[in-house]
């Protein structure tokens, strides 16, 4: 079984149906023998910037996110002390507090991220788009 991590901008795209989300993420994610996680981390960015009123949501982002997250048969990666200490290890390539994570859950626990962002790859972790 292959293990994915949704990157928090590959979530919002694939809830919202957008062409935006690639082709072989769209595969993977719909493949059944694929396990695929979306972070806390990712929901934590989601409330962060409905709060501050950059990213409009059609109801309250706890709703949301559980529901949008179960709806597509996501699990839940939950933030560990081993990922927080991961960040350690990085090189400052990237200077997004919440992808910075992303990638340190990755590399903690062996997931290939989905994400378009260029500089994740640019880290020891895989990286599909």
């Amino acid at each position: 079984m292959n293990r994915y991590l949704l990157d928090t901008c590959t979530f919002l795209w694939l809830v919202a149906g957008s062409d935006a989300l690639s082709k072989a993420a769209r595969e993977i994610i719909r493949n059944p023998d694929n396990e695929v996680f979306l972070s806390v981390v990712s929901a934590w960015e989601i409330v962060v910037k409905h709060g501050i009123n950059k990213l409009p949501l059609p109801q309250k982002p706890d709703l949301f996110v559980r529901r949008q997250r179960e709806d597509h048969m996501l699990a839940s990666l939950p933030l560990l002390e081993a990922h927080v200490l991961t960040l350690i290890k990085l090189p400052g390539i990237h200077h997004d507090p919440f992808d910075r994570m992303l990638v340190c859950q990755a590399v903690a626990e062996g997931l290939t991220v989905l994400t378009p962002d260029e500089a994740i790859s640019q880290y020891p972790v895989r990286a599909v788009w």
